[in-house]
């Protein structure tokens, strides 16, 4: 692994939009060639609709967040302030955690099991594709204070 290059920028390439776009494509194209008996249950669909706006809201909120902290909100770009409040104070990944979040409640809201696979699937490659990365990027250019940050907020939600 290249520390300078890391340390410059964490990726060269976006996997975390990438994968979530693979995510819903491959969900949605597998639950209509291969769908999975899955009773659509209307509290179920109720919940999923419910957390896919929860999810959306985690998105947005931390984009917000890093937007009025002026840092960088692409994943292969630079760091260039460490945000910690906000939804930030609760994982280090918030919007990684909203995409997982909105990805998985579109199981439910449209009874399509392929959906929640595909969630994990995301959240399996993002965590090895972009927040490893991510991580030591930080720690490269914040030091001890994102040692600090890291030891007291989780990656994901726990």
């Amino acid at each position: 692994m290249d520390e300078k290059a890391i340390a410059e920028r964490p990726n060269a390439v976006p996997w975390p939009p990438l994968l979530l776009l693979a995510g819903i494509a491959t969900g949605a194209a597998l639950g209509a060639l291969l769908p999975i008996p899955f009773p659509l249950m209307a509290a179920l669909q109720i919940a999923g609709y419910f957390l896919i706006a929860i999810g959306i809201a985690f998105d947005f909120s931390a984009i917000w967040t890093m937007w009025r902290a002026r840092t960088n909100i692409l994943p292969h770009k630079a760091a260039g302030t460490l945000v910690t409040n906000g939804p930030f104070r609760f994982s280090r990944n918030p919007i990684y955690v909203g995409n997982t979040i909105t990805l998985f409640a579109m199981a439910l809201a449209f009874s399509n099991l392929w959906y929640a696979a595909a969630a994990f699937a995301m959240a399996f490659l993002v965590d090895r594709l972009a927040i490893r990365r991510e991580e030591i990027h930080l720690a490269l250019r914040f030091g001890e204070t994102w040692n600090a940050y890291a030891s007291r907020t989780p990656r994901w939600l726990f």
